[in-house]
């Protein structure tokens, strides 16, 4: 699998933290927010994993979680990431994929090829790892999980690899070129990915790098959402 450098955000936790892999499957919508971190703590984040201000912004419509028409050899649980045009496919099976919008690696943090989920976390803690502290020495060394904090809500965890899907504190960079090789999604988005997949969902990723120009929307029509599938604890 080709990688970009390790400066990715959402590096795995120490051996103290909670490894836990089962899903506890609470509901998306969190009921109380966690404690905001130390104004220090949120001011060294580099400028885009800032937490936007101001009121949710609306996301354009191709990414916007909607039921497509999908073919693919994949079977259905499997994971699709479209790089170039900043998708996330959930393939359902039947022709059917529920389809995501994402932010993607920025240019020279893109990469592609396969995984499997190792790990899930709810509101997960972030450690930046050495390499991005040595590229950025100002990032705080630990942000404990919360409404603040580059990974949101969830975090599915790739294999032994530094990448992540994960939610987001700036739902209005999806569909833009601006990680450090993570996948983003909005809170409300990984929060519904997490309750429909598991420890061991294959994950591929496609190669590709942003495109000349803005994507468009492929698949046609948008369709209701399906609820979450029950996930085998």
């Amino acid at each position: 699998m080709q990688r970009p450098p390790a400066d990715v955000i959402g590096a795995a936790a120490p051996a103290s933290a909670d490894v836990t892999g089962s899903i506890q499957g609470p509901p998306a919508a969190r009921t109380t927010a966690a404690a905001p971190p130390p104004t220090t703590v949120v001011a060294g984040l580099p400028p885009e994993d800032q937490p936007e201000q101001g009121p949710a912004k609306q996301l354009p419509p191709q990414f916007q979680r909607q039921l497509v028409d999908f073919s693919t050899t994949e079977p259905a649980g499997t994971i699709i990431i479209d790089t170039p045009n900043t998708y996330l496919y959930l393939v359902m099976g039947r022709g059917k994929a529920l389809r995501y919008g994402i932010g993607v690696g920025r240019e020279g943090f893109t990469w592609s090829g396969t995984e499997r989920i190792s790990r899930v976390k709810e509101w997960p803690d972030w450690f930046p790892p050495a390499e991005m502290i040595e590229r950025q020495p100002y990032l705080p060394r630990f942000m404990a999980g919360g409404d603040t904090n580059p990974l949101g809500a969830r975090a599915l965890y790739l294999g032994n690899t530094l990448y992540r899907i994960h939610g987001t504190n700036q739902p209005s960079t999806i569909g833009t070129f601006v990680s450090s090789g993570c996948i983003r999604l909005t809170n409300d988005d990984i929060a519904d990915l997490y309750d429909r997949v598991g420890v061991g969902t294959r994950v591929v990723v496609l190669p590709g790098t942003m495109p000349a120009t803005a994507s468009s929307d492929p698949q046609g029509t948008q369709s209701p959402l399906v609820p979450p599938a029950p996930v085998p604890r």
